[in-house]
């Protein structure tokens, strides 16, 4: 018998090693030919649902390995730098990204997209096109912010001086959230691109499958996006501090002022419309600028947490859709970075192989060659950073067979345990 069953276990493993060499070998050859015409084909191309913890697609779970890169659609506004945006989702695809976040607004500034309340730029709009057509063109799906809580595109800020310019009473910034006419405002800008006709491929953004979620702020909006598109998954783009509905859990946080930005972890993704729960994490803006061992402990300690969570009161799936390490930091070298992406990564696996709630993650940021002007210091460009391309592209490889090989019927990461972490486990893959 145990004869047999090392006989079974060693043939389970070659057949997933053989699975893994036909996905490298086949991705590899379709991405490695730069020239090569990607074939449009809808066939599979649907859209990303959620199924209690997890998200599914097709009847299969689907995990998430994505990045940011929120310049997008101001780089396809002009001809001269609409090819890094290609360039990019090329790059991404080369090592099985799959999910990018960008933003889906520019308020009132260089390049606006919303030029004034309800007044776009078409040029502007035609570029966003540009960028969901080409993210679909390499099979990358996209999360679209609709508006910024920071003065940068906009944001909130351009919305008060919008209505102080019209002559309404205004008085802070976080007017926008309350204002009847700002919000009038926020709710005209949604309701115009979730219904945008996209000029490429002829599909309505609300209908168009490769939107993976919408990320708008909380209890009114996120009711007001589904309302006008159920389809697609919502999410509201927190850090994940702790609020005053779980003060035991004040205790995760990473120093006392995130318990003062008014949000609430558990409390603000109970909000009825929100899908997902999403966690930003940034040890080295929220603890110390200096480099040390302390911030990949928070950054486990904290996944953990909030994965926990998300099983325990939320039962729902969550994204850490924000991560990285500034390059400014004080003792930083790409070997630390690479311990914090490899913690990261271990630690959704973890969760994964069991599954659980840890549904995926998007580095902050990815960025192609000759954009370095851009960079705030957490940029990673591939080409640049081989370390980091092959921890990123083993991870996809690990990802990408749990999204093909689990179904709900028979979840491999639970019953499956030796053979696969054998596979998913040796970092020598």
């Amino acid at each position: 018998m145990g004869d047999r069953f090392r006989l079974y276990c060693s043939s389970l493993q070659m057949l997933l090693a053989v699975m893994i060499l036909l996905i490298t070998a086949t991705t590899s050859f379709v991405r490695s030919h730069d020239n090569l015409e990607l074939v449009d084909d809808d066939e599979g191309w649907e859209m990303v649902g959620r199924k209690g913890n997890q998200f599914v697609l097709n009847g299969q779970p689907f995990y998430v390995n994505g990045f940011n890169t929120y310049w997008l659609m101001v780089l396809a506004a002009d001809q001269s730098t609409r090819p890094k945006v290609s360039q990019l989702f090329q790059q991404a695809s080369s090592v099985g990204l799959t999910v990018c976040r960008t933003w889906a607004f520019n308020d009132g500034q260089w390049r606006a997209l919303q030029k004034s309340p309800g007044v776009y730029d078409e040029d502007v709009f035609k570029a966003l096109d540009f960028v969901v057509s080409e993210a679909k063109k390499y099979k990358i799906r996209l999360i679209l912010s609709l508006s910024n809580n920071w003065d940068a595109y906009g944001g909130k800020a351009q919305y008060v001086k919008w209505g102080k310019e019209a002559g309404l009473n205004l008085t802070s910034d976080d007017d926008f959230f309350s204002h009847p006419a700002l919000r009038t405002y926020y709710k005209a800008h949604v309701k115009t691109v979730l219904n945008r006709v996209n000029t490429i491929t002829n599909v309505t953004y609300k209908e168009d499958p490769t939107i993976f979620a919408w990320e708008s702020w909380i209890q009114e909006m996120a009711v007001y996006v589904k309302s006008m598109d159920p389809k697609h998954l919502v999410e509201i783009g927190l850090e994940g501090f702790y609020g005053p509905s779980t003060p035991d859990k004040a205790q995760f946080n990473p120093n006392t002022y995130a318990t003062q930005v008014g949000t609430d972890f558990i409390r603000n993704h109970m909000v009825l419309g929100v899908d997902f729960a999403s966690v930003h994490m940034y040890a080295d803006s929220w603890i110390s600028q200096t480099i040390t061992d302390a911030h990949v402990q928070f950054t486990k300690s904290w996944m953990e947490s909030h994965i926990d969570d998300a099983e325990k009161y939320l039962g729902m799936p969550v994204v850490f859709t924000e991560f990285g390490v500034s390059v400014k930091d004080q003792g930083y070298n790409s070997t630390f970075r690479d311990n914090l992406y490899s913690t990261v990564y271990k630690t959704l696996l973890n969760s994964t192989k069991r599954g659980g709630s840890g549904a995926g993650s998007l580095m902050w940021q990815l960025f192609p060659e000759g954009t370095d002007y851009m960079d705030d210091g957490y940029a990673i460009v591939l080409s640049k950073s081989p370390s980091a391309s092959n921890m990123i592209s083993l991870h996809s490889t690990r990802i990408a067979i749990f999204n093909s090989l689990c179904s709900w019927k028979c979840k491999w990461g639970c019953k499956k345990k030796t053979a696969l972490d054998t596979i998913l486990y040796h970092d020598e893959l």
